[in-house]
Order: structure tokens, then C-alpha cells, then sequence
């Protein structure tokens, strides 16, 4: 289950701006501020049902995007090639390029 939430946090994180204000708000509400069903459901004056159902269809949704557009995989592939780089980098002890390397990983 945490790893779910961790991969639906990511696809959030980088297709957040092609979902509505309505879908943002209940997936915020829900993965980052840890709201159960039963109080989006209150805040929002609609049916918990209906609070799950708006989150499974942007889940699918956000499922989607990556398949088309592997922003998180391309993601995870920098990621590990800079940390093979910072660790061949280390061995060389050369503050300049480790510096570098922290700077490209803080783009991410």
C-alpha cells in the first residue's frame, strides 16, 4: 500500500497541473494532508462515495499520463545514473563536480 502512495504522490507531483482545481483539491486533501474519505466527504458537502470515486478516476488518470509521457520513469533514470555519477564523483574527492551533482539532483 505504501508503495501506491508513494507512486501516486510522484504522478501527482508531476501531472498535478493537468487535473482540475476539483481533482487537486480532493488528491491533496487525500494523499498529502493524509484526509480520510469521511472528511473530504464533509469539507466538500459530497457522498464519501463520491470522494472515492473522484479519486479513482484521477489515480487512472494520472496512471495514464505516465504511460504517455514516462515523466517518472525518465525521473527514476536520472536519478540513478547521477547517483552512480555523485559516487564515482566521490571517489575522486572533487567538491566542484559533487556541488554539480547536488544542484542537478535539487532540479528534480
Amino acid at each position: 500500500m505504501l508503495e501506491k502512495t508513494t507512486y501516486i504522490n510522484y504522478l501527482f507531483d508531476f501531472y498535478q497541473t493537468l487535473l482540475t482545481p476539483k481533482q487537486r483539491n480532493y488528491m491533496e486533501m487525500y494523499y498529502l494532508e493524509d484526509y480520510s474519505l469521511g472528511e473530504i466527504s464533509d469539507i466538500t458537502k459530497v457522498s464519501r462515495q463520491a470522494v472515492y470515486d473522484n479519486l479513482k478516476r484521477t489515480e487512472t488518470m494520472l496512471v495514464s499520463y505516465e504511460k504517455k509521457l514516462n515523466l517518472y520513469e525518465k525521473f527514476q533514470q536520472r536519478m540513478a545514473i547521477l547517483d552512480k555519477l555523485e559516487k564515482a564523483v566521490y571517489e575522486t574527492k572533487s567538491n566542484k563536480l559533487i556541488k554539480m551533482i547536488h544542484a542537478l539532483k535539487e532540479l528534480d
